[in-house]
C-alpha cells in the first residue's frame, strides 16, 4: 500500500510541476485550484491518507524549519456542501466525552477509535438509499448526508460506540419538551446502552438526529403548521435548516440550552408556559368558582356572594352588605354586556359573569402555545400587538406597555386574521376607496338603474385611465374610515381605521367588523406610534387633530413599526393572573383537533389555500352603517337592533340606520338619510409628509 502511495504522490507532482510550467515556461500564469483538481484525479479523503514521511522514505521530521522545496504537495478535496459545518468529527475518548482535535485537521486525517470507526462504515452504507426509511424529504436527506460526509461519517451521538454527554443531553430535552406543550412520543430517542453492534449503532444515530431536527423544526415554527388552520393566517418565520441545527449542536457546550433557544422568547409566551407548569403542578386552579344563582339582593342587604363580587369588579368593601358601589359595578357590567342596565344581580348578569370557563384549560394553553411558535420569536424593542379575543391594541416599547386602547374587530363570520405585517405610514383623512370586485359586482347594477345612486349616498364615481369605473368616498367626518388610517400593507388587505360610530367601544365584546380594526382613540394612537418612529416632531394628539380636514395627507414612518395580529385565548396579564377568553372564531378547536387527530404526522406540513380576492376585498370594507347595509343588524322598533350583526344606537344617535339594506337605500328608501348631501365636493388634494419641515395644521 505504501508503493501505491508514493507512485500515486510521485505521478500527480510531476502532473503539478508540468501543468504549472505550461507552454510559456516557467513564468506562465499559474493554473487555480479547480483546474488542477480537474486535471489530475486526487485521491478520496476517506479512502486514501496523505503521504507520510515514511512513504517517500524521509527523515524523521526535524524541530528545525525545513527549507521550502519545489515539490508541490497534493490537494486534498473535501467533499461540501450548503451550509456544511466545517467541524472536526468526535475522536477516540471515554464513553460520555469528547476529545478535541487539532482545528487544521480534516476528516481524513482523524483516526476514530475501532468502534466508531466501524458505525462510520455503516452510516456511509446508509447514504445508499437506505436514509430513506429515517428522513422523508429528499432535500432533508441530502442536507443530512452532506453534514456526515463532511465528517467523514464519524457519528455526532457516539465516542467509542457509547453514548457521549451531547447524545445524553440531548435524550433528556427530548424527554421533558411537554413542558412546552410538545409531547415527546413525536420525538423518539434509541436506548443506545444495550448497543454493540455497529450497524445497529448507526440505525440509533440516524433516529437521534431525526428526532432532533424534528423538534427543532417544530419548536421554530410549529407543531402543526398554521395553513392547517385557515386561509387567513399566514406568517413568514423560516424553518431552521437542518444543517445549521447540527452545526449549532457540535459547537454548543450546553447541547439542553441549544435546544431550548428554538422555543419562542417572548415575554407571552415565557408567562404561559410557567402557567402551565404551575396547573400541571398544582398550584394553580385556572378556573375561577362561579358564582351562585340566587335571588338578587336589594342595596343594603347582606348576601353570601358579595365577597366574590367584589374580588370580580375590584370594589372595596367588608363584610356581605351588597352597597351602592357594589351594585354600580354590576351597572356597569349590564351596560358593557347589552343587559338590562338596573344594578340587580339578575339571572342573566350572573351568567354572564361566570363566563366562559374552559372544559379543558391546558389544552387551551397548549393552542396558545403552539400559536406562539408561529409568530416571529423575537419581537424586538417596539410593536404593535392585537390580541383579538380580548378586542385590545397595545404599543409596547422597552419591554413594556407604553400604550393600549379598545378595538373592535372582524365578526365570526369575517375574521380578522392572524399574522405579522410593518406600519408603514398613517393617513390623516383617509379617501376610501371601494374594491373593483365590489364596484362591478355591486355598485355597477346600481348605477345601472339609477346614475345619481352614488351620489345620493356620499359617494364620488369617476373614470379611471383605462375607462373602468373607480368610486370612491371623500374625506369627512362621516367618512367610513373614520379622520385616520394605519397602513400596514398586507396580503389580506385589512388596517386599522377611526370610526365615526363610538359607541361600540362601550361594549364588551366587540366583533362588528368586516375584517379591519376600528380604533377606539385614533389620534391619541397616531401621536404615540410617531413619537416612537418620529421622535422630537412635535406630533401631539392636539396637532394630529388640527391637521383634520379636506385634503389626504400620508405621514411616512422613516423606520417601519411591526404589527402582530395575534389570538390569544389564555394568556397572562399585567398582574400575573392566567386570563381566558372566548373563542370567537374557533381557531381553538380547529388547532386541538390538529394536535391530537389522527394525521398529525402531516400536521407541520404547509398546504396552499386558493386564492380569494374577492373575500379579501370584502375584509377591507368599512362598516359605516349609514351606507353599508348587508348582513348587518336590523332595527327591532323597540330602540334597539338584534344581535345579528354590529349592535346600533337608537333612531336619531349619531351613527345610528334604519335597518334596510344597502340597495333599499339606494333606490327610493324612506329611511334614514344619506350620509352626504348631492353636492359633493371634489376629490381632495393629497400631501405627503416626509421630512421633519413637512407640516399640515
Amino acid at each position: 500500500m505504501t508503493g501505491v502511495r508514493l507512485d500515486r504522490f510521485l505521478a500527480s507532482t510531476a502532473v503539478v510541476l508540468l501543468l504549472s510550467a505550461g507552454a510559456g515556461g516557467a513564468f506562465a500564469e499559474p493554473m487555480t485550484d479547480a483546474a488542477i483538481s480537474a486535471a489530475v484525479p486526487m485521491p478520496e479523503p476517506a479512502n486514501l491518507p496523505p503521504p507520510t514521511a515514511a512513504d517517500v522514505g524521509a527523515a524523521a521530521p526535524s524541530t528545525e524549519p525545513a527549507a521550502e522545496t519545489a515539490v508541490a504537495k497534493p490537494t486534498i478535496t473535501k467533499p461540501t456542501a450548503a451550509a456544511t459545518p466545517a467541524t472536526a468529527p468526535d475522536v477516540t475518548g471515554t464513553a460520555g466525552q469528547d476529545t478535541a482535535t487539532a482545528p487544521a485537521a480534516t476528516p481524513a486525517q482523524q483516526t476514530l477509535a475501532t468502534a466508531d470507526a466501524a458505525v462510520a462504515d455503516q452510516l456511509r452504507e446508509l447514504t445508499n438509499g437506505k436514509f430513506d426509511r429515517v428522513f422523508g424529504g429528499k432535500k432533508d436527506r441530502i442536507t443530512i448526508d452532506a453534514f456526515y460526509s463532511g465528517r467523514d461519517y464519524a457519528p455526532l451521538w457516539l465516542t467509542d460506540g457509547k453514548a457521549n454527554a451531547r447524545a445524553t443531553s440531548a435524550i433528556a430535552y427530548l424527554g421533558h419538551v411537554d413542558a412546552d406543550g410538545l409531547d415527546p412520543a413525536d420525538y423518539p430517542v434509541p436506548d443506545f446502552t444495550a448497543m454493540t453492534d455497529p450497524a445497529a449503532l448507526a440505525d440509533a444515530e440516524m433516529k437521534l438526529t431525526a428526532s432532533v431536527l424534528t423538534y427543532a423544526h417544530h419548536a421554530a415554527v410549529g407543531r402543526v403548521h398554521w395553513s392547517r388552520i385557515s386561509a387567513d393566517i399566514s406568517y413568514t418565520v423560516p424553518a431552521p435548516e437542518p444543517a445549521d441545527v447540527l452545526a449549532n449542536l457540535v459547537e454548543a457546550k450546553d447541547v439542553g440550552a441549544a435546544l431550548a433557544a428554538y422555543e419562542p422568547q417572548t415575554p407571552g409566551y415565557i408567562a404561559l408556559r410557567a402557567k402551565l407548569a404551575e396547573i400541571r403542578g398544582g398550584k394553580v386552579d385556572p378556573t375561577k368558582p362561579p358564582i351562585p344563582n340566587g335571588p338578587a339582593p336589594k342595596i343594603g342587604a347582606q348576601d353570601d356572594r358579595v365577597p366574590q363580587l367584589r374580588e370580580r369588579f375590584g370594589v372595596s368593601g367588608d363584610g356581605n352588605t351588597y352597597d351602592k358601589p357594589l351594585a354600580d359595578a354590576v351597572k356597569k357590567f349590564q351596560q358593557e354586556h347589552e343587559l338590562k342596565a338596573t344594578g340587580s344581580l339578575t339571572a342573566q348578569t350572573i351568567e354572564a359573569l361566570n363566563g366562559r370557563r374552559p372544559d379543558r384549560p391546558t389544552d387551551i394553553i397548549l393552542a396558545n402555545l403552539e400559536r406562539w411558535r408561529w409568530m416571529p420569536h423575537d419581537l424586538g424593542n417596539t410593536y404593535v400587538i392585537v390580541n383579538l379575543p380580548e378586542y385590545t391594541l397595545r404599543v409596547m416599547h422597552d419591554g413594556k406597555e407604553l400604550w393600549k386602547t379598545r378595538i373592535v374587530d372582524g365578526k365570526p363570520t369575517m375574521a380578522t386574521p392572524i399574522m405579522q405585517a410593518e406600519m408603514k405610514y398613517i393617513t390623516i383623512n383617509p379617501t376610501w376607496n371601494v374594491p373593483p370586485s365590489i364596484v362591478h359586482n355591486e355598485y355597477l347594477p346600481a348605477l345601472a338603474q339609477d346614475p345619481q345612486a352614488m351620489e345620493r349616498i356620499g359617494l364620488k364615481v369617476s373614470h379611471n385611465p383605462d375607462g373602468s369605473i373607480h368610486i370612491s368616498q371623500p374625506p369627512g367626518d362621516r367618512n367610513a374610515l373614520g379622520r385616520i388610517r394605519f397602513n400596514f400593507p398586507n396580503k389580506f388587505l385589512v388596517y386599522q381605521h377611526d370610526t365615526p360610530d363610538k359607541y361600540m367601544f362601550a361594549f364588551d365584546k366587540r366583533a362588528f367588523s368586516h375584517g379591519c380594526m376600528r380604533v377606539q382613540d385614533p389620534a391619541k394612537y397616531a401621536e404615540v406610534l410617531l413619537s416612537l418612529v418620529r421622535p422630537g416632531e412635535g406630533y401631539t394628539e392636539e396637532r394630529i387633530k388640527r391637521m383634520f380636514g379636506p385634503n389626504e395627507t400620508d405621514i411616512q414612518f422613516p423606520t417601519f413599526m411591526p404589527v402582530n395580529l395575534t389570538y390569544q385565548t389564555a394568556y397572562v396579564d399585567d398582574d400575573g393572573k392566567l386570563q381566558f377568553r372566548e373563542d370567537i372564531y374557533g381557531r381553538d378547536r380547529a388547532l386541538l383537533a390538529w394536535l391530537k387527530g389522527d394525521e398529525r404526522k402531516v400536521a407541520d406540513i404547509a398546504v396552499e389555500h386558493r386564492e380569494n380576492l374577492r373575500a379579501r376585498q370584502i375584509a377591507a370594507l368599512p362598516d359605516q352603517p349609514s351606507f353599508w347595509g348587508g348582513g348587518g343588524p336590523s332595527y327591532n322598533g323597540s330602540g334597539t337592533y338584534s344581535s345579528a350583526g354590529a349592535p346600533r344606537p337608537p333612531r336619531g344617535v349619531a351613527g345610528g340606520g334604519d335597518g334596510q339594506g344597502f340597495f333599499s337605500r339606494l333606490f327610493g328608501s324612506s329611511g334614514g338619510s344619506p350620509a352626504y348631501s348631492s353636492t359633493q365636493r371634489a376629490a381632495p388634494r393629497k400631501q405627503h409628509v416626509n421630512s421633519r419641515r413637512a407640516d399640515v395644521h
